[in-house]
C-alpha cells in the first residue's frame, strides 16, 4: 500500500448520479476499508455535510450538483478537491478548476484509476499533484480535445506548466 492511503480518512463524494457513488465508494472501499466515504445527490446536501464534518478529501462532479459553488466552499477550508467529470469535459472546465483552487480533475471514464490518483493527491502539494495529474493525463488530454487544445489560451497553458514543471 501507498504511504499516503485514505485509510482512517473521511471523504465526501458528490454526484447527483447515485451510481457514480456506488462506483466511487465500491474503488476507494476495496482498497482502503477503513476509509469513510460520506455521499452527497444535491449541492444542499453537500453544503450541509461540508459545514457540518471535517473532510480529508472531497471529490465533486461539475455538472448537477453545481460543483464549482462546492469547490469554493471546499477550498475555502482547504479540504483537497477533485473535479469529477463527464459532461463539464472541457479544457475551460480544467483551467476554472485549477484556478479555483482545485487539486485535481479527473474524468470519469477514469474511476477505474481514482484510487491511485487520491493517493497522489494527498501525497503532494498542490502544484507537484497538478504536475503528476497532468503527465498521467496529457496524452487522454490530446486524444479528446486534440493536439492543439491549449491554443486559445496559449499564454496561460504556457504558464501552468511553469508552474507545474519547477515543482517537480
Amino acid at each position: 500500500m501507498a504511504p499516503y492511503t485514505l485509510n482512517g480518512k473521511r471523504v465526501l463524494a458528490v454526484d447527483d448520479e447515485p451510481d457514480i457513488l456506488d462506483i466511487l465508494n465500491d474503488e476507494i472501499s476495496e482498497t482502503y476499508p477503513e476509509c469513510m466515504v460520506d455521499k452527497a445527490t444535491s449541492f444542499l446536501e453537500a453544503s450541509k455535510l461540508l459545514a457540518t464534518h471535517p473532510y480529508d478529501l472531497v471529490i465533486l462532479d461539475i455538472m448537477g450538483v453545481n460543483g464549482f459553488e462546492l469547490l469554493k466552499l471546499s477550498a475555502s477550508r482547504d479540504i483537497p478537491t477533485v473535479m469529477l467529470t463527464a459532461h463539464s469535459l472541457t479544457p475551460e472546465s480544467l483551467k476554472q478548476s485549477f484556478e479555483m483552487g482545485a487539486r485535481a480533475y479527473i474524468p470519469k471514464n477514469k474511476l477505474g484509476e481514482i484510487v491511485p490518483f487520491l493517493e497522489e493527491i494527498l501525497q503532494y502539494e498542490n502544484l507537484l499533484g497538478w504536475s503528476h495529474l497532468y503527465e498521467n493525463l496529457r496524452d487522454y488530454f490530446n486524444t479528446r480535445w486534440g493536439e492543439y487544445w491549449q491554443k486559445g489560451e496559449e499564454g496561460f497553458w504556457k504558464e501552468f506548466e511553469k508552474k507545474i514543471n519547477r515543482n517537480e
